[in-house]
């Protein structure tokens, strides 16, 4: 305990005998029947206070404060109950984020490629609150067997409204079923992708993508099935049918994933278990996809079938109590839909035969936890179209180098600043270098 902390202590002990003294002293006049009388009336003028008090529509704060006077994050936020039984858990952070680019990056408020320089310096700043979320936590009622859980959440990173009147956009909303004792689950809704499913240390909400790291989120069902394995082991299967959403094929197609005649199809195997630090689990995990997307030749119902597939690795990895490492590797074609192959998924520049854009790459990262407030990462991410499959002028080759300090003045408090360099090839046509600094300012509750 630190001096301030001892401090109050002893006071409130102080306080405490204090008020307690003439109570000891009356106990010794007062008789048993007094005593009793007087506490039953006590009782009753406290229910009649209770009854008097506005209702708080099953709201309750739960926020806890440390000795210091700082708050702390509470096992048990602001929650509603309503008349179903289910528990509305609300939750969120108002964000602020600012960047300077020595040359443009797109789209701007995030960064997933450098655009061509056209042989001119032209920096900009990017200013944005659009990474401002907010969500509900659902739960129950449970039965005896079954848990239900579900969530939605909204942002307000969209291309479709004014950078001072943006519009909210959907990133989940899904219901899960679980079955504890059979270690069974079944989602039904829109969330994560179960391909590549690790998320990269960076301070971007574009989280590398199009530069390393691919998988987004889809509407999809989803079943998991978990298994315990030897010494604190544990392995997961996952398998998901998930909606494939295409590409605008001129005025021929608005989308050529809704025209393929079946879902895309997500699988994932995932084994945890303590390795180098006893109490943080590594994971190595496989995981891919396969879909279709059906291209109209013309207008007389002629199309040709696309597929779109991955191959992915994952690796997470404690390598000390402070030190994490983390990074994915992927190959696999028309990967548009899941932000590879720098957002190119198909070669349309011959109408009549339309081609999939193969591409591969990957992003590794290391994070050193300083302390409990602040953290420090660096890593790099790279995505390699096959350039057989371009047409010229476009994107041929992604790559990204960052590093970043995050740090939490107080828990609902958060500073970040992170240094990234981009560079970003094109085929047959000049590539382009740009270094943004960013920074965020983000306020949670």
């Amino acid at each position: 305990m630190n001096a301030r902390g001892k401090f109050r202590y002893t006071l409130l002990l102080a306080s405490s005998l204090c008020t307690a003294a003439p109570s000891f002293a009356a106990e010794t006049t007062e008789t048993v029947e007094t005593r009793i009388s007087r506490l039953e009336q006590e009782l009753a003028e406290l229910k009649a206070l209770v009854q008097t008090r506005p209702a708080t529509t099953g709201v309750t704060n739960s926020t806890t404060q440390t000795a210091t006077g700082s708050k702390t994050d509470s096992p048990n936020p602001v929650t509603l109950s309503t008349t179903s039984g289910a528990k509305v858990q609300l939750y969120g952070f108002a964000r602020f984020d600012a960047s300077y680019d020595t040359n443009p990056i797109s789209p701007g408020n995030i960064a997933l490629w450098a655009l061509p320089e056209n042989g001119r310096n032209d920096s900009e700043w990017n200013l944005t609150a659009g990474a401002t979320r907010i969500g509900m936590n659902i739960s129950g009622p449970d039965t005896e067997r079954m848990k239900l859980t579900g969530n939605i959440e909204f942002d307000f990173l969209t291309s479709v409204s004014t950078e001072n009147n943006q519009t909210p956009r959907l990133r989940h909303g899904y219901v899960k079923a679980y079955w504890p004792a059979s270690d069974f689950s079944m989602l039904a809704g829109q969330t994560w992708d179960l391909v590549s499913s690790l998320i990269p240390f960076v301070d971007d909400p574009a989280l590398m993508w199009d530069a390393g790291n691919i998988g987004a989120r889809h509407p999809q069902i989803r079943f998991t099935k978990g298994f315990a394995t030897g010494n604190n082991g544990r392995l997961e299967l996952a398998v998901a049918a998930s909606r494939t959403i295409g590409e605008k094929n001129g005025s021929l197609q608005n989308d050529t994933g809704k025209d393929a005649a079946i879902p895309s199809i997500q699988g994932r195997v995932a084994f945890s278990k303590p390795l180098i630090v006893s109490n943080q689990p590594a994971t190595i995990a496989l995981s891919g996809h396969y879909g279709q997307e059906e291209w109209d030749t013309n207008s007389t119902g002629n199309y040709k079938t696309l597929d779109s597939w991955s191959c992915n690795l994952e690796l997470s990895m404690p390598l000390s109590e402070k030190v994490l490492f983390a990074g994915e590797y992927f190959t696999g074609s028309n990967l548009d839909d899941y932000l590879g192959g720098i957002g190119q998924g198909v070669n349309s520049a011959v109408a009549t035969d339309p081609r999939e854009i193969r591409a591969q790459g990957g992003w590794g990262a290391l994070k050193y936890t300083l302390n409990p407030v602040t953290s420090f990462s660096f890593g790099a991410g790279i995505d390699d179209p096959n350039d057989n499959d371009l047409a010229a002028s476009v994107r041929s080759r992604n790559q990204t180098i960052f590093a970043n300090v995050v740090t939490r003045i107080t828990p609902n408090f958060i500073l970040g600043f992170q240094l990234s360099d981009w560079k970003t090839d094109y085929k047959n046509a000049a590539g382009s270098d740009a270094v943004r600094a960013q920074s965020s300012v983000t306020y949670k509750f």
